[in-house]
């Protein structure tokens, strides 16, 4: 069995009633709605923000309710310039594709020119899988290997570096017949060979530490995880989540506690952008912070979570929390421009149960923070497009690594004939990352790859959120006496609660406003059952 099978996958989906679905682009001016009323199942709701982040659409707000096995939810997305989804074929794959009965969804282009679709799946080709621990030019040195079989060709690869750890998903093929690599002793023969090159880096101590792994398998047919969450499951694995200091918690005052935290996101990004340093993103700029609380009347855990806003946010949080086995019962996330907030009710999947032990609620807390963390860019980002040519991500990531560069993430992959690469990369020579000159980086690759390369090296990060977000005035939430408006904080008398008090209940309120949002789009959902 791969290490892509998902224990979670159900071969009686016709058994289950299939979602209904509404895109409405009528309630609100600057976002559609997507409103999904569907059975619940452990793992749904992140199949759900799967297909939407998959489609390059920003969720900008979500309310998420469960009651007797029945699961309803209304998710605010644009697109990542801020506009409403109206193409006709994009709304017809949403809908397609939360309904689990439907194997052929056809393929659509997103926003930014992706090509998603059935015809894509990542299941149909053979997958390398790495962990181990970081080191400059480790993934250069893996492509490399696999060019000189003279075998094999690299569909697309993506790696993610955090806390010393680095997770490499590759996707193969025959190079001479374009069909995945079936033969056990061809699979068995390029994990031989990349693990030579982890040994060259490593040696015996660190296999027996565990901090490194080698997996390659064929195609699967069902049950294949999301590249994306892999390697939120490879990293986890590697427990990435366990050093540096305990994370952050939120700070659960009320007005001052989102005003503060507002202040910070906004000084954050604006420090990055005006220092123009590429050592960090904007959502690098702020620590993510993550509160655990009891809500034993309701039988709740309540998790909080502050950060600052980017694209995919919702579904690295939503993914951990799956992965952990936890169930979100009700949720509400909200975006205010530089800041997300996300709430999250959840018990264990197991036994029903809440988070008791102050362990478990660290572990779950570092969990979180590691997840949000995983895909902050850091560094000089350096788009490379080129005509497809064998050992491509051999040689660039080998001229980065030779210009003394070291990659913290990497995603490249193929569109017909060409090939599309995001690196970012810092200075190999420094412990902190140093900075890059772009300059220099553009005019090594310039050189080396000896023209038909088009460029884009730059050591500032896409602007975010969109600027036709700012202008619907997202940035500034509004506050009224006591309370945020985005409704879920206690107001400013739970600061007086006692520590008994406090263990009875979490220390803040979901109230009204979060209740009182969950019955309103319920009662929404009478034209979809109908």
């Amino acid at each position: 069995m791969g290490p892509y099978f998902d224990p979670d996958f159900d071969g009686q989906l016709e058994r289950i009633p299939p979602p209904r679905v509404c895109v409405d682009n009528d309630t609100c001016e600057d976002c559609t709605l997507v409103k999904v009323d569907s059975a619940n199942r452990h793992g749904i709701l992140l199949e759900m923000v799967q297909v939407l982040t998959d489609l390059d659409l920003i969720i900008s707000k979500s309310y998420i309710s469960s009651d007797v096995g029945w699961l309803m939810d209304v998710f605010h997305v644009t697109d990542q310039l801020g506009n409403k989804i109206i193409d006709k074929a994009l709304i017809q794959y949403i809908e397609q594709s939360l309904d689990a009965r439907k194997k052929e969804k056809g393929e659509v282009i997103t926003c930014l020119g992706n090509m998603v679709g059935s015809g894509l799946l990542a299941s149909k080709y053979t997958v390398l899988e790495v962990t181990a621990t970081d080191e400059p030019g480790l993934l250069s040195e893996i492509a490399a290997v696999l060019t000189e079989l003279h075998r094999y060709k690299i569909i697309s690869c993506r790696a993610w570096t955090h806390n010393s750890h680095v997770a490499i998903i590759m996707y193969l093929v025959d190079e001479a017949t374009g069909k995945p690599i079936l033969d056990p002793d061809s699979l068995a023969h390029i994990e031989e060979q990349v693990e030579v090159v982890l040994g060259a880096h490593f040696g015996e101590e660190e296999r027996k530490r565990r901090r490194r792994r080698v997996k390659v398998s064929g195609p699967l047919a069902e049950g294949r995880v999301h590249t994306e969450r892999r390697l939120h499951q490879l990293m986890h694995e590697d427990r990435d989540y366990e050093a540096g200091p305990p994370p952050v918690q939120v700070e659960l005052g009320g007005q001052f506690g989102t005003r503060a935290a507002l202040i910070q996101a906004r000084k954050g990004w604006l420090s990055s952008l005006s220092l123009n340093s590429p050592l960090q993103s904007p959502s690098a700029a702020m620590q993510a912070q993550v509160s655990i609380d009891r809500w034993i009347d309701r039988g709740y855990s309540v998790v909080n979570v502050r950060s600052m806003d980017r694209p995919k946010l919702l579904f690295d949080t939503v993914c951990t929390l799956t992965d952990m086995q936890y169930v979100v019962f009700h949720a509400a996330v909200s975006s205010h421009g530089l800041l997300a907030i996300q709430e999250y009710y959840i018990r264990h999947k197991d036994d029903n149960t809440i988070l008791d032990k102050e362990a478990e609620r660290q572990r779950v807390t570092r969990c979180l923070v590691a997840a949000i963390e995983r895909r902050v860019s850091h560094g000089l980002r350096v788009v490379v497009s080129t005509r497809n040519r064998r050992g491509l991500l051999a040689e660039v990531t080998r001229i980065l690594r030779e210009s003394g560069l070291s990659l913290t993430r990497a995603e490249c992959a193929l569109r017909g004939e060409s090939a599309i690469g995001t690196f970012f990369v810092t200075d190999a020579s420094s412990t902190g990352g140093g900075e890059v000159d772009p300059k220099r980086v553009e005019a090594a690759l310039r050189d080396e790859m000896n023209g038909g390369i088009q460029l884009d090296v730059s050591n500032t990060h896409p602007r975010w959120p969109p600027i036709k977000m700012i202008n619907h005035g997202n940035v500034q939430p509004v506050v009224a006496k006591g309370r945020s408006s985005i409704g879920f904080f206690t107001d400013s008398s739970s600061s007086s609660t006692s520590s008994d008090q406090e263990d009875e209940r979490p220390r803040f309120s979901l109230g009204s406003l979060l209740w009182s949002h969950i019955e309103r789009f319920s009662s929404n959902f009478g034209s979809i059952r109908s």
